[in-house]
């Protein structure tokens, strides 16, 4: 069945909708529901076999809360109707956007993309989807001749191959991995600060010269620093959808080349650097966000993308345990046989940040292959239990978009 882009933006937008965002249970109003519409980013792109590429981008917000659909440069280009605005923390350091009572309008805010008087769109902190761009970042590096995958690397006295501190920040989503890589950048020259200032970051260039001026890896520190305490954090990493998938484009061994680029365009990644990269994707164990195979053990469980979680994670019980703190209950076997897809992905979750991105492909017969992106400020204090990261209304989406698309790709 053929389907346009359009189409696509007029599914995502019902979808969104369908969910009722806007009665999302906050734990910080006592279980209430949330005051203003929450902020959703979302963007996909299918690849139909045998067919052109089908994409599309749609955006919510209290501003917005019918929605508001993308519009693109020529060949899946940058946004272009759209003004956005990064995040921001207030003077004691708080996502002050999000807080209840936030008045949008007495706020100081700074562009990211786009120009005022086009429709104001506030970019979510993608939180440790975040962790996406240093992983590319470093994977750049080791192409450069900068580092080697197997090379030994030393953070705070652990020493440990590349590879698996990029393990590691990906399935797990170790911050102390991140922190690791991080000053692995800063080391090997590719990030530089003289006197307090960032003069150099080589991964904002690598994103740059693919068009992807809505990646920014900015404010880290040479000892690892990258988070809201280290000056970086929630308003100077920045990741809006539509770039964060058209990354996942550029990685996504399958996917017909990028048509926003010329021709002749090198790729992002050499072929080994990639494979490492989606071995790292594809090896994720945090199926709790779009997907939520992770959580089925969960009383309420709402199934999201029917994503297969990786067979290393699953115990003999049919528990998961991703690390030795990271115990999920319930025998997830039986959800784990009705699951017909894998998701190479990187979550991100906070108390007021919600996020994930990555490559859908069908198993066994079905015809599946698209990319998904969302970042939002559904995080944890919307979660119906301690182990979930956010409220049941997001696999929900993941789910309502995924059976869309089987019943136009074919199972």
């Amino acid at each position: 069945m053929r389907f346009s882009g359009q189409d696509l933006a007029q599914a995502l937008l019902s979808a969104v909708r369908a969910q009722d965002f806007a009665q999302t249970a906050d734990a910080q109003l006592g279980g209430a529901p949330v005051q203003q519409h929450p902020s959703l980013d979302l963007a996909v792109a299918v690849f139909p076999a045998g067919g052109a590429p089908v994409f599309a981008n749609v955006l919510f917000s209290r501003e917005h809360p019918e929605g508001l659909v993308a519009e693109f440069g020529p060949g899946a280009g940058p946004v272009r109707n759209l003004h956005f605005q990064a995040d921001q923390l207030d003077s004691q350091g708080r996502s002050v956007a999000w807080l209840p009572g936030a008045d949008w309008q007495s706020l100081r805010w700074r562009t990211l993309a786009g120009r005022p008087g086009q429709p104001r769109v506030v970019a979510p902190y993608p939180a440790s989807l975040v962790k996406l761009m240093v992983l590319v970042g470093v994977a750049h590096q080791v192409d450069q001749g900068h580092a080697r995958w197997e090379q030994a690397w030393s953070w705070q006295g652990r020493s440990r191959p590349v590879r698996d501190w990029a393990f590691d920040m990906t399935v797990i989503s170790s911050n102390d991995a991140t922190s690791a890589l991080v000053a692995l950048l800063h080391a090997v020259g590719a990030i530089r600060r003289e006197q307090g200032i960032e003069v150099r970051n080589e991964v904002h260039a690598l994103f740059e010269a693919q068009g992807l001026h809505c990646l920014r890896l900015h404010n880290t520190r040479p000892d690892g620093g990258w988070r809201n305490a280290d000056g970086a954090g929630v308003g100077q990493l920045q990741m809006t959808a539509w770039d964060t998938l058209r990354l996942l484009w550029l990685l996504d061994d399958a996917a017909p080349p990028a048509p926003w680029l010329p021709a002749d365009t090198p790729p992002l990644l050499r072929a080994e650097s990639r494979a490492v990269v989606l071995h790292c994707l594809g090896e994720q164990g945090l199926h709790s966000q779009l997907s939520s195979s992770l959580l089925a053990g969960l009383p309420g469980w709402v199934p999201g993308i029917p994503a297969r979680l990786p067979a290393r994670w699953i115990q003999p019980d049919g528990s998961a345990l991703l690390d030795h703190d990271l115990a999920y209950p319930g025998d997830l076997r039986p959800a784990q046989a009705r699951c017909d897809v894998s998701f190479a992905h990187k979550t991100g979750n906070t108390e007021n940040y919600g996020a994930d991105a990555g490559i859908v492909r069908g198993l066994g017969t079905s015809k599946r292959h698209y990319l998904i992106a969302l970042t939002s400020n559904l995080g944890s204090r919307y979660a119906p239990h301690p182990l979930a990261s956010s409220t049941w209304r997001i696999p929900a989406l993941g789910a309502a978009i995924d059976a869309w698309l089987l019943a136009r790709l074919g199972a």
